[in-house]
């Protein structure tokens, strides 16, 4: 992804921005050097509004490089800071899609576990609570469709620990389809993992209105499955 295209584009007005985030792509620069989403995103604001000089992005979240769904960015600091604010208090709702080989005893729960993130593997493993380092890990999940080999589970994140989706589902014997990281067998061929951020709702920070943004899943034979079973229901 070198540019944005209106596809790719959920939600704009003055205070915010929000973007499809293709797998693959960091959603802010790091070491590695690699293009990043909020690069690419500055750069369609700065031709798209003839800006000169630097244009002003603030990154309010994160999902990580293989994940794919909705980014939201703030265009002015006003707007990033009201919205961290939303965030630290836990008033976002984040609800992502999984997709699994294996399907839980239970069809719907609420995952509390203690996480302790490994920067070496830049990997987080499940452990006790009062493991140095754990940070408590909270989401519910819930069973809403299968394929003939794959479920798809809607997943509400409580709290945003390191990798922590990909760290509860494997707990409970559900990695997530193509993370090798976290035991599934096989990897995707594009290196993707089958964890879409679905969607985002929170208030507007400076016009006060309720608002929810939805990402479509990426074009591929299995996300496009449960994108047309679940828009027909």
């Amino acid at each position: 992804m070198k540019s944005l295209s209106a596809k790719n584009i959920l939600f704009e007005d003055n205070h915010l921005i929000a973007v499809n985030k293709p797998s693959g792509v960091l959603v802010q620069g790091d070491n590695t050097g690699d293009l990043s989403l909020d690069t690419i995103v500055k750069q369609y604001i700065k031709e798209k509004y003839n800006k000169p000089g630097d244009v002003f992005l603030g990154v309010i979240h994160r999902i990580d490089r293989p994940v794919s769904g909705v980014i939201l960015y703030g265009r002015t600091s006003k707007a990033l800071t009201r919205m961290n604010e939303q965030f630290k208090n836990k008033e976002v709702k984040k609800v992502y899609w999984a997709v699994c080989k294996n399907r839980p005893e239970d069809t719907e729960g609420h995952l509390v576990n203690h996480l302790r993130k490994n920067a070496a593997q830049n990997k987080s493993f499940v452990c006790k609570k009062d493991a140095k380092g754990s940070q408590k890990a909270e989401l519910n999940y819930e069973w809403i469709n299968q394929s003939n080999n794959f479920n798809l589970f809607h997943v509400e994140l409580l709290t945003g620990r390191h990798h922590q989706i990909r760290a509860q589902l494997a707990h409970i014997g559900c990695p997530i389809k193509g993370d090798l990281k976290y035991g599934a067998k096989r990897s995707n061929p594009d290196g993707s993992i089958h964890l879409h951020a679905r969607s985002i709702s929170f208030m507007h920070p400076v016009k006060k209105e309720s608002i929810t943004i939805t990402a479509k899943a990426p074009q591929e034979s299995l996300w496009n499955f449960f994108e047309e079973t679940e828009t027909k229901r």
